[in-house]
């Protein structure tokens, strides 16, 4: 009788311990479209020199594609611990797009909080800054592939990162501060600073980031409202020594965002300003798109675009952060699971 009392109190204890730690969500998400882009890339014109050439290819374009598990154990008294992995790839070949980051290079974190005390999180994630001002504000196609923001000035860095996220500290009001670690004593490395706030009252939706990496810093703030069908949104942000080095002087940088739904369809406007960078001429920079989803269902849509980076500085910015990509046309489908 004891023995089976005891068999059945241990059984109790493994199934209750494994229902505690059961709460993991697999996620992701695979975005792939037909283009027909406008390539730039640097050319080696001798003796020093450099040009830049251009070429028009059909390509089969994977926008931020990926797959994640996360989850979390509760505590008790209010105490959670959680854990948060993501993998991106390409959905055209396959292939792993982590580079340096390795496998889990999207996000690879874990975090321990309370709804009373805020979080603390460890590990490798992508700036809150940046979440609350230029990826909000990207709706068509949440910043991503070759219609991404390619004027934003994103400084941080994302690896060997400690940040502590509040709890709602007025209503509708959260903060949160980050840093990365340099972990190197080899002169000229540094730690990396990132600050966040995001305020929502009803259909207002504000938002303000600071970034701080060695000499380089940059500071936005946000605003998105909803008006019945429409929204719109936008964001200014002004960085210094953020693109061309030290001392290359600040930039000041503008974008507008609007989206109106009717039914499953959603048409989309975005364009963007990217002003002179210290006094260097021909640093300007416009980029816009103009686009349309249809929902097929809340999880999958398809959609088509045009993107066009221009203006004096467009070269720069293209072959920096774009792929190399000038502009676009794509047709498209996106699936989140």
């Amino acid at each position: 009788m004891k023995r089976s009392l005891t068999v059945a109190a241990l059984a109790t204890v493994a199934t209750t311990s494994v229902f505690a730690q059961s709460n993991v969500t697999i996620y992701g998400r695979l975005n792939a479209s037909v283009e027909r882009q406008k390539q730039v890339s640097v050319v080696d014109l001798g003796e020093g020199g450099l040009g830049v050439s251009e070429s028009n290819v059909w390509a089969l374009q994977n926008s931020a594609s990926r797959i994640g598990f996360k989850g979390t154990e509760d505590l008790g008294g209010g105490l959670k611990a959680g854990f948060q992995i993501e993998h991106g790839f390409n959905v055209d070949t396959g292939a792993a797009t982590g580079g340096a980051a390795g496998f889990w290079g999207r996000q690879a974190e874990v975090n321990l909080g309370s709804t009373a005390w805020g979080t603390i999180r460890l590990g490798r994630f992508t700036s809150e800054a940046y979440f609350a001002t230029a990826d909000y504000v990207s709706m068509h196609n949440h910043d991503t592939g070759t219609s991404a923001d390619a004027l934003y000035a994103y400084i941080g860095r994302n690896s060997n990162k400690v940040a502590y996220r509040t709890p709602e500290l007025v209503k509708g009001l959260s903060l949160e501060g980050a840093f990365s670690l340099k972990e190197s004593t080899v002169d000229g490395t540094f730690n990396t600073y990132d600050f966040a706030a995001n305020y929502d009252a009803g259909p207002l939706h504000l938002g303000f980031g600071y970034e701080k990496a060695d000499f380089a810093k940059q500071f936005a703030i946000r605003a998105l409202y909803e008006m019945g069908a429409f929204t719109f949104g936008g964001y200014i942000q002004r960085d210094t020594d953020a693109w061309l080095g030290q001392d290359s002087g600040s930039r000041t940088n503008i974008r507008l965002s609007a989206m109106y739904t009717m039914g499953p369809s959603e048409f989309h406007l975005n364009i963007g300003r990217a002003g002179k960078i210290g006094d260097i001429d021909g640093t300007e920079a416009t980029q816009a798109t103009v686009g349309y989803n249809y929902n097929l269902s809340k999880r999958t849509k398809v959609y088509a675009f045009y993107t066009k980076l221009g203006g004096d500085g467009a070269d720069g910015y293209a072959t920096l952060v774009n792929g190399g990509v000038k502009n676009s046309f794509a047709l498209g489908v996106r699936h989140n699971f």
